[in-house]
């Protein structure tokens, strides 16, 4: 992609273009090349479709066609930002389509096709973790998704990879362990971004489990909800939103009634969300 590292310098673009980043669209924008590199090679960029969210000035698209990418998919809110991506587009020759359009509400499938795809983005930070989530819990699994490269702030990206125990276990983490392989990559410092963020940043990489349990997210969310919703109580109590015998439901998956969310493995949840879906099956 020889005429997309022939474009004009990020700094340069944004002056021209007037392109500013807002905090109520939660937009902070790399613009340092060998990081967004980085990130583009981390996704697994080479050869595949990429989903990108929040493009802005274009930076780490630029870099995903620079790492080998043949087609992105780049969905962008802010109308300002679609004047700079057209710039790459033109370059990429077509291989770049911009999508304006609230990614809160984009049907993912029926933009990458049958052959599926792969996302990598720098995600806005207000929506970041609903993204997530939807990602996590289509009906169906395997997504149409073939790995997740996000970056998020550092506080989201250790709830999402958080064990059992610790004070970030929550319903993030069981949500995507549940599916997924979990891990981060790297952190990324405030001054990476313009303009910088008061927190440190940090780029996670999720790789679908093929052979997750199966068993329906509503049930697992309803789950999770109702026992991190009160997570300083213990489970006989906490769980009373989801089951009407809470402890008898506890014992039957053999986890002790007395015990907290934040003790019980991603495990313990799916078993306590498969009598969910039974009970729910039963009663209708």
């Amino acid at each position: 992609m020889e005429r997309v590292a022939a474009l004009p310098p990020l700094r340069d673009v944004l002056a021209r273009h007037e392109l500013w980043a807002q905090k109520s669209l939660g937009q902070n924008f790399l613009l340092d090349l060998n990081l967004t590199r980085r990130i583009a090679r981390e996704g697994s960029a080479r050869g595949e479709t990429i989903v990108e969210v929040g493009p802005g000035p274009g930076g780490l698209t630029r870099a995903l066609f620079l790492e080998g990418a043949t087609r992105v998919i780049a969905i962008e809110r802010d109308h300002r930002a679609l004047p700079a991506l057209e710039e790459i587009a033109i370059a990429a020759q077509g291989y770049l389509e911009v999508i304006e359009g609230d990614a809160l509400a984009t049907d993912y499938p029926d933009l990458v096709g049958p052959d599926g795809g792969r996302i990598v983005a720098n995600l806005p930070y207000n929506v970041a973790t609903p993204l997530l989530t939807g990602w996590l819990t289509p009906p169906t699994w395997p997504a149409w998704w073939r790995s997740l490269t996000l970056m998020f702030q550092k506080e989201v990206a250790e709830r999402i990879v958080a064990e059992p125990g610790s004070k970030a276990y929550g319903r993030l983490a069981v949500l995507a362990q549940w599916r997924c392989h979990a891990h981060i990559l790297f952190e990324v410092p405030p001054r990476a971004f313009l303009p910088p963020p008061k927190v440190t940043s940090a780029v996670v990489r999720l790789e679908p489990r093929p052979d997750a349990v199966d068993v329906a997210p509503k049930a697992v969310e309803a789950v999770t909800a109702s026992a991190f919703g009160q997570r300083r109580k213990m489970l006989r109590q906490s769980l009373k939103q989801a089951f009407q015998q809470p402890e008898a439901v506890l014992e039957a998956c053999g986890i002790a009634p007395t015990r907290r969310a934040e003790e019980i493995p991603v495990a313990g949840f799916l078993d306590l969300a498969r009598i969910y879906e039974e009970l729910g099956r039963s009663s209708s």
